[in-house]
């Protein structure tokens, strides 16, 4: 552990200045273009990504311009490995940044620029924990794949694709939360009420008594349930608006893993008249992990061994690629009391943090690496 852990410290100063070379590449969704399915700044930040892999001495693939991976290990024939997973795609700047938002700029030991926490910066340090991984070379029995995901923002289509071509990992994470390690998310579902226009009078009472009307947890539509695991269900985003000859009502329900989205559905179902009708637009079930599993066990040990903090597993009210991926669970990078960061002006990370994620990071995926069997 102590060689993981100063090799991490002589190679900060080449970590930091390829984590700023990728965070000033603007990669927001743009228009498709033929091989570069999410626009020129998208591809852009995959390809010098790999570039940046490659030249640390990995073997590297782009998989179909959608998730760029960074390998190193033995070859398994069942094909397993470790998974680590974040993506390289950033939400619009915004106004209000103090410096240029996609330059990276230091100051005082922090980094300002649209991604460098989410999510390039804590995806970046993972590549180069593994760096460090690979120069100490110690015996692991799994291979470990970084995996730059380009979709993530704007709908997941990348991992979606990945899954169609490539099996997931045996286990692993994405640095895209919080710490400690999360062993579970809450559900995620959209949901639209509709009625055709000639029952506006309907639709206007629905609309007023049970959502305008109905507290942020649902209680009118009788979905206000909870649990201990994630306290009680969040309606969030209420909106109502014409579309050719309807009047929509649409919803988002943060919802606990207590209750299936199908006895959401019916709940709903039962308050409507004859003349509304309901559509879940989209739905991500929860994630649930066991908080004593090999997984979260180990992530939450190797926490407290770097941070000396108590690393109980913990739950998020947030949606990641946990969602779609198999086996993984959010870990890190915010450490706690750091909030309200990613998708705001002047969004930034600072150093000592970025060197901290990467000494647990190359800890958690050696421990990974290495199996069960060899706890």
């Amino acid at each position: 552990m102590k060689e993981l852990l100063a090799k991490i410290d002589e190679i900060t100063p080449a970590m930091i200045e390829g984590i700023k070379k990728i965070v000033q590449i603007k990669s927001v969704q743009s228009q498709p273009l033929e091989g570069k399915p999410f626009g020129e700044g998208v591809n852009q930040a995959l390809e010098e990504t790999l570039k940046l892999a490659e030249s640390l001495g990995f073997e590297v693939e782009n998989v179909d311009h959608v998730v760029g991976i960074a390998k190193y290990g033995p070859k398994r024939e069942d094909g397993e490995y470790i998974g680590v997973l974040g993506h390289l795609d950033v939400v619009e700047e915004l106004e209000g940044w103090k410096y240029p938002p996609y330059s990276a700029y230091e100051e005082n030991g922090r980094i300002y620029g649209r991604g460098i926490l989410d999510n390039k910066g804590p995806i970046l340090s993972c590549l180069y924990a593994l760096y460090a991984i690979k120069e100490l070379a110690p015996k692991i029995s799994y291979p470990i794949w970084i995996m730059f995901g380009t979709n993530e923002e704007t709908g997941f289509a990348d991992i979606k694709h990945f899954l169609t071509v490539r099996k997931p990992p045996k286990m692993g994470w994405t640095p895209d939360c919080k710490y400690p390690v999360v062993y579970a998310e809450r559900g995620r579902a959209v949901y639209q009420v509709r009625a055709k226009k000639e029952n506006k009078q309907e639709f206007d009472a629905f609309y007023q008594y049970y959502l305008e009307e109905s507290n942020e947890h649902g209680d009118r539509l009788g979905i206000d349930v909870e649990d201990v695991e994630f306290g009680v269900m969040q309606m969030r985003n209420v909106k109502s608006y014409e579309q050719d000859d309807m009047y929509i009502a649409e919803f988002t329900l943060s919802y606990p893993a207590s209750i299936k989205n199908e006895e959401i559905e019916n709940r709903i179902k039962a308050k409507l008249s004859p003349y509304l009708n309901l559509l879940c637009i989209k739905n991500y079930n929860p994630v649930f992990f066991e908080k004593d599993c090999f997984l979260c066990r180990t992530l939450k040990e190797t926490y407290e061994e770097i941070t000396k903090e108590d690393g109980t597993p913990v739950t998020t009210t947030g949606g990641t690629y946990a969602k779609l991926m198999p086996n993984i669970v959010p870990f890190g990078p915010s450490f706690p009391g750091q909030k309200g960061i990613a998708h705001l002006p002047n969004e930034w990370m600072d150093i000592k943090d970025i060197v901290k994620n990467a000494k647990i990071y190359a800890l958690s995926m050696l421990k990974l690496a290495k199996g069960e069997k060899d706890e």
